[in-house]
């Protein structure tokens, strides 16, 4: 059997998130969970503390992984014979009957599959501090680099460089608080067959354990083990934690995604403003000889139009009937890999995008002196209101505008011989500099590299 090598999603591919997300890492995880539930219950009494180490070391075997694939076909999924495969695994057959004790299919599933999660969001949350570091160091160096400020595709008002990096931090910077409200919340599960968790209790009984506080204790013991959190009650059909992973992705890769669509239009031939980090066949094209594609910012937008719609389907989950569903529950299982896999797989992409990003100042400047100045039309209608009054202003330069757009001169040179604009006087050299017209940008950046400090 042919595994998932990320041929068509190549925003993870490398990044580690085919590793730490692979079919050999779920079944690893969900190895992990049967030694941790071996351990709490030998702990608690309920299992010979001398079965622990037997099933620790059949837990390490190797398992074929594509030969699992095809007989969970049988179960709908893959802990079944999983299990089976671990106890015929374990040397000493007394040992053996201590696998699994009580558990069921979805306990295992569920608490490996935040197992990783909680690894994925980790491995995220280091390549998004990269991120946000690259971008404060970009906001800082360019907050006295001015640049058009574009709304509706159009120049607008000047605003700087700096001011848009910070932009972008700040998104950054809401992406990882979210992040990190819900990793601390991810729970192990533990409910037994329909989340009453009798059969636990049961073989506590039966070991002498009394079975009063014994869910509680076991379920925090298991928790424990796993670097998880211990919910107060099964969630077999109770899904929150998934749905929030699913919009935790889809906030990640959309602020990431932002900067991207923003590189893109910034890379343009004719805009030039920044440059994408390249290696030497980074950006190739298959046809054109002179093409340097900006690549990273074409995954990172991939990544971002994917996410919402994979966080949908996580969001059914809400709907799973009963306490156990049938489907429900086997259709997360993809949608969470691959969602996680593009949020990994975004953080670490864009963290080589910003930390290589290339401005070009001098190319933001022609870009700002290229309509003769319309870019200051606002600061010249807020000048010449108290003179003209506010509309008669603003139709004045909305008319040489026109007439600067239909070829009759540049802006500037006809608002120097524009009678209507004779009381501007020697100002209107001072009015037309973009670097004049930047409001209130540096405290915003301090504002929010202040932020940054404290996240």
């Amino acid at each position: 059997m042919n595994a998932d090598t990320g041929l068509l999603s190549p925003v993870w591919p490398g990044t580690g998130m085919d590793t730490l997300l692979a079919d050999e890492a779920w079944v690893s995880a969900m190895l992990e969970f049967e030694v941790a539930l071996a351990r709490t219950q030998a702990r608690l009494g309920v299992i010979p503390s001398s079965a622990v180490e037997p099933i620790e070391a059949a837990a390490r075997a190797a398992i074929d992984v594509a030969d699992l694939a095809v007989r969970a076909r049988g179960s709908a999924n893959p802990v079944v014979e999983l299990v089976r495969e671990l106890t015929a695994a374990v040397a000493d057959p007394e040992a053996a009957e201590y696998v699994h004790r009580g558990s069921t299919s979805q306990d295992v599933f569920d608490s490996a599959a935040m197992l990783l999660a909680a690894r994925a969001l980790r491995a995220t949350d280091a390549d998004l501090i990269r991120v946000a570091d690259a971008l404060a160091g970009l906001a800082d160096e360019h907050r006295h680099t001015p640049m058009a400020g574009r709304t509706l595709t159009q120049q607008a008002v000047p605003t700087t460089f700096g001011l848009k990096a910070a932009g972008w931090l700040t998104l950054v910077l809401d992406a990882r608080d979210r992040l990190r409200q819900v990793l601390p919340t991810l729970p192990v599960q533990l409910g037994g067959a329909a989340g009453t968790l009798a059969a636990y209790l049961e073989y506590a009984r039966a070991a002498g354990v009394p079975a009063e506080g014994h869910a509680a204790k076991l379920t925090e013991g298991v928790a424990a083990e796993l670097g998880l959190r211990a919910p107060a009650a099964p969630w077999h059909t109770q899904r929150m934690p998934i749905v929030d992973l699913g919009w935790v992705v889809v906030a990640v890769t959309g602020a990431l995604g932002k900067v991207a669509v923003d590189v893109l239009g910034a890379t343009r031939t004719e805009v030039g403003e920044v440059v994408e980090p390249a290696g030497e066949k980074s950006g190739l094209s298959s046809a054109m000889p002179q093409k340097r594609n900006p690549v990273l910012a074409t995954l990172l937008v991939s990544a971002a139009r994917q996410a919402p719609g994979y966080a949908q389907m996580l969001g059914q989950a809400m709907l799973s009937e009963d306490e156990r569903s049938a489907g429900g529950w086997q259709a997360e299982w993809q949608p969470l890999r691959e969602a996680l896999r593009l949020a990994g797989g975004a953080a670490h992409t864009a963290a080589e995008l910003v930390s290589g990003l290339r401005v070009v100042p001098e190319r933001m400047a022609a870009n700002l002196s290229s309509g003769g100045g319309t870019i200051v039309a606002e600061r010249l209608n807020v000048a010449l209101a108290p003179v003209l009054g506010k509309a008669t202003a603003k139709a004045l330069l909305g008319r040489i505008a026109g007439q600067a757009a239909a070829g009759a001169g540049r802006f500037d040179d006809l608002l120097r011989n524009a009678p209507e604009l004779a009381s501007l006087g020697d100002r209107l050299p001072e009015l037309l500099a973009p670097e004049n017209y930047l409001g209130a940008a540096d405290e915003l950046i301090d504002c929010v590299l202040s932020r940054r400090l404290t996240s």
